[in-house]
């Protein structure tokens, strides 16, 4: 459909959608990157706290999208219905310059693509991981974005090869954490003796994952610790729900020597670790960030593993971003059924015991980190900002 008629009387108006605290962090420095650009712009859609902080007009709360799980997606899919629909006319009534939707792809792509059908720019900021599975899922999403935003180098070539038009704007995570992690301030802050050596434990941050890694998890560290002299561990729980969990498990379990529970705390937790022991995911990311050694190690549904490796959906041989990123095996990652408290144990131990390594791996974590480190929500205002000039006779016009 031809965009709206250029216009030239009033300020540029930016709708945004951020599900969860990710996105609402996410969204609320790039609505903070975007009013340095044009400071009489308006800001409005779905957030949180934070984007309200920075001065976004919230007509929904970003909680309303922070739903997971499939049979929590069914019970609330006709409110998320209603919600989707009752946004798209708001939007349209609202007449923006630009619509970007903050990850919370299934979602959001089907609002950027009912609207870019009636003539609005679209954004989609954090690309899905058509790197990992399902490529074909880039042609589709540039059905929906006129721009893509990727936090990974690799995902612009992947996007251009299906015609669509993607940015690598680097990692938000990457410009939050320091270059040079400061290893004794981390301990200091937990408590933990400066010459131990120190294992964290992450499970996941989902109930789901802690239920099928938690126990070989936590039998993983119990083994470790029995190698390792003075070995302090370290197990951070995202939620009161998932230290809940954590808890049982521990209950279960034989005892892990000079072990400690802390509420939230992941970063600082992996920055005072010699090594972490992990599930896949985002963590990885931050693991690579705090140049820490890691063993990953994931589990899915066996039917669903079926599935994906029988269709053929998944592209890579590996599965952790910091191996995607370096292009190499640079840690261990145990899956599915190697995912096991004998192979996670002695993959960790395998760190303690070549102390090399773990220094070898410093400067590669270190020089992955500066290549992401881009000011995300800078590059990605100015992303947007040439987008808007790019169909305009100026920004804010419509």
């Amino acid at each position: 459909m031809a965009r709206a008629p250029v216009m030239t009387t009033r300020a540029p108006r930016i709708a945004l959608v951020a599900g969860e605290a990710s996105g609402d962090l996410l969204g609320a420095g790039l609505v903070a990157a975007l009013r340095e650009r044009f400071p009489d712009a308006e800001f409005a859609g779905i957030g949180g706290d934070a984007m309200r902080a920075v001065g976004f007009d919230a007509w929904h709360d970003a909680s309303e999208l922070a739903v997971m799980g499939l049979s929590e997606v069914l019970r609330h899919l006709p409110r998320l219905l209603r919600l989707r629909r009752t946004l798209r006319r708001q939007v349209l009534a609202w007449k923006p310059d630009v619509f970007i939707g903050i990850d919370a792809p299934d979602f959001n792509l089907g609002v950027e693509r009912w609207l870019k059908q009636r003539g609005v720019r679209t954004v989609h900021y954090v690309s899905p991981s058509v790197w990992a599975w399902r490529e074909n899922r880039a042609a589709k999403i540039g059905a929906s974005a006129d721009l893509v935003l990727c936090l990974f180098p690799m995902e612009p070539t992947i996007y251009a090869r299906h015609g669509v038009d993607a940015r690598f704007v680097g990692h938000p995570l990457a410009d939050a954490m320091a270059l040079d992690p400061d290893r004794a301030s981390a301990r200091e802050e937990l408590a933990l003796p400066l010459d131990a050596p120190v294992l964290a434990v992450l499970p996941g941050s989902r109930l789901g994952e802690i239920g099928r890694l938690g126990p070989a998890f936590v039998k993983a560290a119990t083994l470790v610790a029995a190698q390792v002299p003075g070995l302090r561990v370290v197990i951070p729980a995202a939620t009161p729900a998932c230290r809940a969990a954590i808890e049982s498990l521990l209950a279960r379990s034989p005892p892990i020597p000079h072990s400690r529970l802390l509420d939230g705390q992941a970063r600082t937790a992996m920055v005072a670790s010699d090594v972490v022991l992990l599930a896949s995911g985002t963590a990885t990311l931050e693991a690579m960030l705090a140049q820490r050694p890691m063993v990953v190690g994931y589990r899915i549904a066996p039917l669903t593993h079926a599935i994906v490796k029988g269709m053929g959906m998944l592209k890579v041989a590996s599965y952790s971003l910091p191996n995607v990123l370096a292009r190499d095996r640079v840690v261990p990652e145990l899956m599915q059924d190697d995912c096991t408290p004998e192979q996670l144990a002695a993959s960790v131990l395998d760190w303690f015991h070549h102390p090399e390594a773990m220094t070898a791996l410093q400067p590669r974590f270190h020089g992955l980190h500066a290549e992401l480190r881009r000011g995300a929500s800078t590059q990605a205002a100015q992303a947007v900002a040439g987008l808007l000039s790019a169909g305009s006779n100026g920004p804010g016009t419509r």
